[in-house]
């Protein structure tokens, strides 16, 4: 057998520093080193790869297409280094100490609270700072450091694993449609009266939604408008319009018969993401309670239902922008 020789996990280390912190001075500044190791360390990572990673202009540091591929990587294999390792030598470092979670109302209240509460179960000496907001927020302004996000527009600048798949459905009561009719088609909906959510990602006034001839947006109206989810369903229930709501929050009444679904062929895609900045092998905390929430949704929202857990949840999806990537 030829043996290979592969990049060290050092040099990786280097990369994601580097790409992390926005430039080899902050990124030896980081690792408690010089500017010339980082510099020796990418040249050598490149070196062993045969390819170019990094761009390095006036204007600061750029991934390359082949860096944003090696970084992606580099993130999973060092958090299952950091695995192999804790694993191997029995070393369980039990994480202690503060983490600030962030989510929406609705989905914070119904389905994330009670999460928390099992992983605080598990890890006692974990100190949650639960906090839910009705915007979409900033985690360097707003000082959190695991968002849970219902929307696939995730900046490039955040680290990202995806809990569930999830999308958005339109819902109304059987006595408003008696009253008002069923919409055949898309048009239709403006002479409805719509159910206006203001919540985080949702842009007042604008439905856009995805169907077999592509995304489509869609002007709505309504006399009824409100910031908090459970009382548009409320008043969806109550026969008062159309909403749109994510599938998980509306399932069981579908189920029952307190909804139909209107325009099944039309749908806006809401997965279900963890967000964060540090890179899991950096902090136990956020690594134990992301890994947490994966396994949650897998085993809460099950095929068939609400929100589907993939297959892949354990890796991260990388997005960054150009100038420094989930």
């Amino acid at each position: 057998m030829t043996l290979i020789h592969y990049p060290l996990p050092k040099d990786l280390q280097v990369l994601v520093a580097v790409v992390n912190t926005g430039g080899f001075n902050s990124a030896a500044e980081a690792l408690g080193q010089t500017p010339a190791f980082v510099t020796k360390r990418i040249q050598q990572l490149e070196s062993s790869l045969g390819i170019k990673l990094l761009n390095r202009s006036s204007r600061g540091i750029t991934l390359t297409e082949s860096g944003k591929t090696c970084y992606e990587h580099a993130l999973n294999i060092l958090s299952d280094l950091q695995t192999l390792v804790d694993e191997v030598t029995q070393i369980k470092t039990l994480p202690a100490g503060p983490i600030r979670i962030g989510c929406s109302f609705g989905f914070g209240r119904s389905c994330i609270a009670p999460a928390i509460t099992e992983l605080m179960n598990l890890y006692p000496d974990l100190q949650i700072h639960f906090e839910l907001f009705d915007r979409q927020i900033d985690l360097s302004r707003d000082n959190i450091d695991l968002d849970i996000r219902i929307n696939d527009d995730i900046p490039d600048n955040y680290i990202a694993r995806l809990l569930a798949q999830n999308k958005r459905i339109l819902c109304a009561a059987p006595s408003y449609l008696a009253q008002q009719g069923t919409p055949a088609e898309l048009g239709e909906l403006a002479r409805h009266d719509c159910l206006i959510t203001k919540e985080r990602d949702m842009t007042p006034g604008i439905w856009e939604l995805e169907g077999t001839e592509g995304k489509k947006s869609v002007k709505i109206s309504g006399h009824l408008s409100s910031n908090s989810g459970e009382i548009v369903l409320r008043w969806a229930l109550e026969g008062k319009g159309i909403m749109l709501r994510s599938e998980w929050d509306v399932a069981p009444f579908l189920e029952r018969g307190q909804l139909v679904q209107v325009l099944p062929g039309y749908a806006q895609s809401a997965n279900i993401w963890a967000v964060y900045q540090t890179p899991l092998y950096g902090s136990v905390k956020l690594r134990v309670c992301v890994e947490f929430l994966t396994n949650y949704c897998r085993s809460h929202f099950s095929q068939g239902h609400a929100a589907h857990p993939i297959a892949s949840g354990n890796k991260c999806t990388i997005r960054r922008t150009e100038t420094g990537t989930a």
